[in-house]
């Protein structure tokens, strides 16, 4: 996942999902993107990519508060899982690289 390909996929996981209200690109260089998939008043997905520190962080926000999330730095992964978002699981399964649809697939299921 790079930036350039996450702003092409940005717009169409934002067309291909009816909960997602809108899509905002809060902040976009050739080498950073942040931007937002808003899902209410109080819930959005939030998603960094900055291809220069190779970090990657994904997050769905509730109130302000990330409550589930996966982040990337340098190449390794960690999971901020719903039961305890301020930790870092490192298990084998919190260290698995995901994909932003693969992100939003877990999104949907811990939303439904």
């Amino acid at each position: 996942m790079n930036v350039a390909d996450l702003l092409a996929q940005l717009p169409l996981e934002a067309r291909q999902r009816p909960y997602i209200r809108r899509l905002e690109i809060l902040e976009q260089t050739a080498l950073l993107i942040k931007a937002r998939f808003i899902i209410s008043s109080d819930i959005f997905v939030q998603v960094y990519r900055n291809d220069r520190f190779d970090s990657t962080n994904l997050a769905l926000v509730h109130n302000q508060h990330r409550i589930y999330g996966r982040d990337q730095l340098g190449g390794s992964w960690h999971r901020h899982t719903p039961a305890a978002p301020e930790l870092h699981d490192k298990s084998t399964a919190g260290r698995q690289a995901v994909g932003l649809d693969d992100f939003l697939n877990d999104v949907e299921a811990l939303l439904a």
